[in-house]
């Protein structure tokens, strides 16, 4: 059975935390985890509620260490003869008793020895919220992101409409326009500044939720544009989700309820205990004796008689039920991190033809406008054709910017998955 050594956690811990403060360094082959969310990964590893509550979890768990490989109290116990009990040696005054029990051999190593795998389950849950919390970090970062771009596009957009306003009003002054190109692009204007104040007024929120999850506040750096966004997954899915915590944490508990199983055995063996006497003895007055009035020592053995089996029966049943539980959960989260490591894989790869399609998309309305630009600033024609592959092209624009925020997320999420 595998033992505990407390200060190899301790030890382990050091070393995450030294490595994670020098350097965060996350890859999938293919694509670099971008830098600017390492500082965020650092202070929310140091900062984040939740995260600390797991750590302090498990260090309660480790103060059960001493407990659980400590003997029983001594007992001591003090009697008072009212009325003397008469030997040959003299009156019997008091009594004074010690006693202390031990179990059975190797018992208090076993009790030990579940409790230390007990703080290794929960040192692998502390290690699953600490993953867990990176994805979180992302998850509430690249909103901020999309809404960075969001809020740059439309700008551009009303420049753009202003400048399509411009030329209309000047071509209808010519009388080589009409009045209701120049309200069409003025109702447009209209749409765009409404949808740029609303995004304005998202950010707050988003700010408010990513700042929650660092509990800090912080002035968050947001790139202009992210890494080249590729994927392609590096590792063979049969065998990796074994090392992931969740089922690490769930492997030590089976191996604490066997290990408690152990000590269900033990404890139905007898208890030895060692004692001492001590009775105070007076002086007879009535004559001399040899060792008259001589105190009484007399050492003493007990044994505990274990003849109530159910209890320890019922403990051992316990122990193996256990075990047969964590073995279904282990299977139940395979399966769950296998089906999320599939639609996560599949929303990567979705994401990624779509920045493809959007990308293309883009240059081919951006040629398109161009063109159709030129007609309309030469003859006046196909105005409304302008206004609305100009939608296009900032429709794509606004898509790609979303969909940059979906794929980077969900890369953090399969590195969560994959133990990462």
């Amino acid at each position: 059975m595998k033992q505990l050594n407390i200060f190899k956690y301790f030890n382990l811990f050091l070393f995450i935390s030294v490595c994670f403060l020098q350097s965060l360094s996350f890859s999938v082959k293919g694509q670099d985890q971008p830098n600017h969310l390492d500082k965020y990964f650092k202070i929310a590893v140091e900062n984040n509620p939740k995260l600390q509550a797991e750590y302090k979890a498990y260090e309660a768990v480790l103060q059960k260490l001493p407990q659980a490989s400590s003997l029983a109290d001594p007992s001591l116990s003090i009697g008072y003869f009212i009325s003397p009990v008469e030997t040959r040696v003299g009156p019997q005054l008091a009594r004074f008793s010690l006693t202390q029990m031990f179990p059975w051999f190797g018992t208090l190593k076993t009790q030990e020895n579940v409790v230390a795998l007990e703080a290794e389950a929960r040192f692998q849950s502390f290690l699953d919220a600490r993953n867990k919390l990176y994805w979180e970090v992302a998850s509430q970062y690249y909103p901020l992101y999309e809404l960075k771009k969001l809020v740059q596009i439309e700008k551009e957009n009303i420049e753009i409409l202003k400048s399509y306003k411009s030329l209309s009003e000047r071509k209808f002054s010519s009388s080589s326009g009409s009045m209701v190109d120049v309200l069409r692009v003025d109702i447009m204007i209209d749409d765009a500044e409404t949808n740029l104040e609303i995004l304005k007024q998202k950010e707050k929120p988003l700010l408010t939720a990513f700042q929650n999850v660092l509990n800090e506040e912080v002035e968050v750096e947001i790139p202009e544009d992210l890494n080249s966004l590729n994927f392609e997954p590096s590792l063979v899915k049969d065998s990796f989700f074994d090392d992931h915590p969740l089922i690490q944490s769930l492997e030590y508990k089976m191996q604490s309820a066997e290990a408690n199983e152990k000590v269900a055995q033990k404890q139905g063996l007898p208890k030895i205990g060692l004692g001492l006497d001590y009775v105070i003895v007076g002086e007879r007055q009535d004559m001399d004796l040899a060792d008259n009035g001589k105190d009484v020592l007399m050492p003493m053995v007990s044994v505990s008689l274990p003849i109530f089996r159910k209890k320890y029966n019922a403990q051992k049943k316990e122990a193996q039920l256990m075990q047969e539980s964590y073995e279904l959960q282990k299977q139940n989260v395979k399966n769950q991190l296998d089906t999320d490591y599939e639609s996560t894989v599949f929303e990567i790869e979705k994401q990624l033809e779509l920045l493809n399609l959007y990308e293309r998309q883009i240059k081919k309305t951006e040629n398109t406008l161009e063109i159709i630009w030129k007609s309309y600033s030469s003859s006046g024609a196909d105005f409304e054709e302008v206004l609305r592959i100009q939608q296009q092209f900032l429709k794509y624009r606004k898509l790609k910017a979303k969909a940059e925020a979906e794929f980077s997320i969900s890369i953090q999420k399969y590195q969560y998955l994959i133990n990462r």
